[in-house]
């Protein structure tokens, strides 16, 4: 529930504190005062959309801070709103976005307003206050609905996207085929350029590495003073030393194995001299491959990973075609179970939703004969999304079920659909029929209503208050209200008035004594002149409301 709720230049609201209770708490004040900038502030606290237009004229930021309970648990929900537009949302001190804290207010309260009598004129919500009913067992076969229509949408797009692409794959085949045969032709595999690049490179400059190898082992091993003989000259040297200390013997060990090593490395010189020929045949073939490889790359714009690549793909593609039609009656197939499978979860849920429909229907009825529609019929009628014609429904996440809501206020007249029956003031009271039932099984502890005596007075006036002070023994409601009828009705009453100066506009929003309440019903019931016959019918009227 709502505990209380500062509210800091918001619109012509300088600075207003208003502590809320239980039960029924009635909100006055003449036309203009300020009543529905109150609700404003109440629901751009509980999530709604920011707007620059709420902050005062002349001040930086508008700020609205609400406390509220919510599963035992006490929450502090900040909103500011610049003048530069600049919005900030806070949930005990943290910064938090908009999402969040609406996800957590919607928990706590629900605001009625005009736009509701909309909502439920809309046969398009009617379906999902139903569901709202019994929950608990329709939820779980609309998932199984959702699911199962996700599977099957996801197919009918899979079939469709593979028609549209055979025709289009069909254009290409010759075109794919002949790309395909190109590249399997060439064969490149991944890494042969660079290797060409060097066998290339070695052919080209084959002279020239021949004459260096003879050179280097001319010199390093066949000459009669080659760098071999002369270190084999040093080796035996420190050979003969290594019997006389420990340092020369290891000396002469090193040198020995610089020997042997450099030993190895001319027969490898040898090997690589005896290797290296010129032949101007192989220089032709691998520049031939070379510049074949290339031109394939260069008329692809791929390297040849990339070339690979293209190819398995070209094969799937071809692979596709040729199997297209095989690939659309499997499809086909898994589509007629889906439809099977998705009817039965649509009926399952159509059935569940039925028997909630029928509790509901007659929990509607009996509301509205309590706010004094004494001859009421009220009926949910259910429809297929097929329509009158179609040999089979229309599936859609929520199922088959179209339904709407039929009523007859007049003895006689037949059933029709409610928003080319009821008026102004018989939705008001249609509303809050189902509010009270609502109400009773979504938890939200706290309702607000805005608007609610629409298009009401009189007897239907006092029958809207009763119905607002049942609904408040297990809710806590906020009412803003211009009815005598039902503001009598309220537990905490609350008086909005307007004062200007020369240079601004000032709300005040005060909590009401019974004295001060007993003064402002009497207002209500006869304008700014009160009497003692104002007052006393006044008293009247709330002691009559408490005592029903």
């Amino acid at each position: 529930m709502i505990k209380h709720i500062s509210i800091k230049n918001f619109a012509i609201i300088e600075n207003a504190e208003i502590d809320f209770d239980d039960g029924l708490t009635i909100i006055t004040g003449e036309t203009g005062a300020g009543k529905s900038i109150v609700i404003e502030a109440v629901s751009l606290a509980l999530g709604s959309r920011a707007d620059t237009a709420f902050v005062r004229s002349g001040e930086e930021k508008a700020i609205v801070q609400m406390v509220a309970d919510y599963d035992d648990e006490e929450y502090i929900i900040t909103r500011e709103v610049s003048a530069a537009g600049r919005n900030t949302c806070r949930i005990n001190d943290e910064i938090v976005t908009l999402n969040a804290l609406h996800g957590l207010c919607t928990k706590i309260a629900d605001i009625h307003g005009q736009y509701d009598h909309q909502s439920l004129l809309d046969p398009d919500n009617h379906i999902r206050l139903v569901d709202l009913y019994h929950k608990e067992q329709i939820d779980p076969a609309k998932a199984a609905v959702r699911m199962l229509y996700e599977e099957y949408t996801a197919l009918q797009k899979e079939l469709s996207d593979l028609r549209s692409r055979i025709a289009e794959n069909q254009r290409q085949r010759d075109f794919m085929a002949f790309e395909l045969q190109e590249i399997r032709e060439v064969a490149p595999f991944e890494g042969e350029d660079d290797q060409l690049e060097e066998t290339i490179s070695l052919l080209e400059n084959s002279e020239k590495i021949y004459e260096n190898l003879a050179g280097a082992y001319q010199i390093s091993s066949e000459s009669e003073f080659s760098l071999l003989a002369a270190l084999k000259q040093v080796s035996d040297m420190l050979a003969e030393t290594e019997e006389y200390s420990a340092p020369l013997k290891e000396l002469s060990e090193r040198v020995s194995g610089i020997y042997y090593e450099f030993e190895d490395t001319c027969s490898v010189i040898r090997e690589q001299r005896d290797r290296t020929v010129f032949s101007p045949e192989e220089l032709d073939q691998a520049i031939a491959r070379y510049e074949l490889i290339d031109r394939l790359k260069k008329k692809h714009g791929r390297d040849i990973a990339g070339l690979l690549q293209y190819a398995e793909e070209l094969d799937a593609g071809l692979q596709n075609i040729e199997h297209a039609d095989e690939r659309i009656e499997k499809l086909q197939g898994e589509i007629r179970k889906m439809q099977i499978a998705l009817t039965g979860a649509c009926n399952k849920l159509s059935d569940t939703r039925k028997a909630a429909a029928s509790e509901l229907q007659d929990l509607i009825a009996e509301q509205l004969a309590q706010l004094n529609f004494q001859n009421a019929e009220f009926a949910i009628d259910f429809r297929s999304t097929a329509g009158p014609d179609a040999k089979a429904p229309v599936f859609t996440p929520e199922g088959t079920d179209v339904v709407e809501f039929l009523i007859t206020t007049n003895v006689g007249e037949p059933l029709k659909p409610l928003s080319k029956i009821a008026s102004g003031g018989e939705m008001s009271r249609i509303m809050l029929a189902f509010k009270k039932i609502i109400g009773d099984y979504d938890a939200i502890p706290t309702m607000i209503f805005d608007e609610i005596d629409s298009g009401i007075s009189g007897i239907a006036a006092s029958v809207v208050g009763r119905k607002l002070r049942e609904i408040a023994q297990s809710h806590q409601i906020i009412c803003i209200t211009h009815l005598p009828q039902i503001a009598a009705y309220g537990d905490h009453h609350f008086r909005i008035s307007k004062r200007s100066d020369d240079r601004m506009t000032y709300t005040s929003v005060d909590p009401l004594s019974e004295d001060e309440k007993v003064r402002e019903i009497a207002r209500l019931l006869g304008g700014d002149n009160v009497t003692e016959t104002t007052l006393a019918s006044a008293r009247e009227l709330i002691e009559a409301c408490h005592r029903g």
